[in-house]
């Protein structure tokens, strides 16, 4: 179970800085709003950081299959041990 949960673990962070990375994208709404940057410039960073989240939402998919995986292997040796 040791790499299921270190699996897990690295999920819920990469979760945090996903929110993380949202609530940065929602501050910076809020000075294009209050005209402290520009509507282009608040374009450019929003992309910038959309792309990182899609970088860390394509990992966390990446750890489920690897959970997935981890687990059918225990299944399977768990009934060979069975028999």
């Amino acid at each position: 179970m040791g790499l299921v949960g270190r699996l897990e673990k690295n999920i819920v962070k990469l979760e945090k800085r996903i929110e993380k990375k949202q609530m940065k994208i929602e501050s910076l709404h809020e000075k294009c709003e209050s005209k402290r940057i520009t509507r282009a410039e608040f374009n450019i960073k929003k992309k910038h950081i959309e792309e990182k989240i899609h970088v860390m939402k394509s990992e966390v998919g990446v750890l489920h299959g690897e959970i997935a995986k981890a687990k059918r292997r225990l299944e399977e040796k768990s009934k060979e041990k069975r028999k």
